[in-house]
């Protein structure tokens, strides 16, 4: 059964980096020749937008569809199927999930059902089954038992440890795992012909990103300039708009390390956990999400900075 659409899709407009109001909060964004992002709601999960609350990438090729991540859940997976739809007919023949958050692969059973070769860095799988049940029961707890309804855990079949080259019709990929950032097995996609890079969870655009027990902000740095060497005239990130390599390095990079230095001098200054809020983040304000992430990003990066 078709599931009911929030919105209809309106003509897209031909001027680059249009957008294209989709169902359950998602948005077409035109890229370059045959690519796309599929941008989710910058808040956290949600009933109304089941799980895709994050960005995704949309590749036509003449051998069918390259999706970059399959969403939060089967139900969030057919809402960007939906949007697929409005572009092509063709297939989605290859997902590529970009790490183990959960917006990143629980839609991959809806996707292998339609005969989709599912790929992954080794270390995003193994992340994907030892969060497995907390993010079962977190999803559950935002989206809902009707959200979450049909969502089954489904692991890439194909994984690589640090790289991995294919072509898929006549398009170039290049698939990169280069240590852990947002979660350990964080990989970026690079299409040389179109140079536009997606990113996943490594850069974070527009909303704060968060620091979680599963991420490691050092090593976060270091993935991030590893993805910049490539210099990609099209960056789609994780979360937000597509956007420049310029805007990614000043919401993602300049925080981790804004935020790692603050850290620094707290904790040479002899300050505890119990009054990390007292670091001043209000050059950041301006990102999403600000209120409820600052304050937990920098006890994390305490917590981390405590055994380095």
């Amino acid at each position: 059964m078709k599931l009911p659409r929030v919105f209809k899709l309106i003509p897209l407009l031909l001027l680059p980096f249009a957008h294209q109001a989709a169902a359950a909060g998602l948005e077409l964004q035109p890229i370059t020749d045959k690519v796309y992002a599929i941008v989710g709601e910058l808040n956290n999960r949600s009933p109304s937008n089941l799980g895709n609350n994050a960005t995704f990438g949309l590749v036509v090729t003449s051998a069918g569809v390259l999706l970059i991540d399959s969403g939060g859940s089967y139900r969030g997976a057919q809402e960007i199927h939906q949007v697929i739809k409005q572009v092509t007919e063709l297939p989605v023949v290859m997902v590529i999930n970009t790490g183990g958050q959960d917006h990143r692969w629980l839609g991959n059973d809806y996707f292998k059902r339609q005969g989709a070769r599912i790929i992954a860095s080794a270390p995003a799988v193994a992340d994907q089954q030892a969060r497995l049940q907390d993010q079962f029961i977190r999803l559950t707890s935002l989206v809902g038992e009707a959200g979450i309804k049909g969502t089954e855990p489904v692991y890439a079949a194909e994984t690589f440890d640090q790289r991995l080259d294919l072509t898929l019709g006549e398009t170039r990929i290049e698939i990169r795992h280069s240590g852990q950032a947002h979660t350990p097995g964080d990989s970026y996609v690079w299409l040389p012909q179109q140079e536009v890079m997606f990113t996943g969870d490594i850069v974070y655009v527009e909303r704060m990103l968060g620091v979680g027990s599963q991420s490691n902000s050092k090593s976060w740095i270091e993935v991030f300039e590893a993805m910049a060497t490539f210099e990609p005239r099209h960056l789609v990130p994780g979360h937000g708009r597509a956007t420049t390599l310029a805007h990614a390095r000043k919401d993602t990079l300049g925080y981790l390390r804004f935020l790692r230095s603050a850290v620094a001098d707290f904790m040479d200054d002899g300050g505890d956990m119990s009054e990390i809020g007292s670091i001043d983040q209000s050059s950041y304000h301006y990102l999403q999400n600000h209120e409820t992430l600052a304050g937990r990003n920098a006890q994390q990066v305490f917590s981390e900075m405590e055994w380095e």
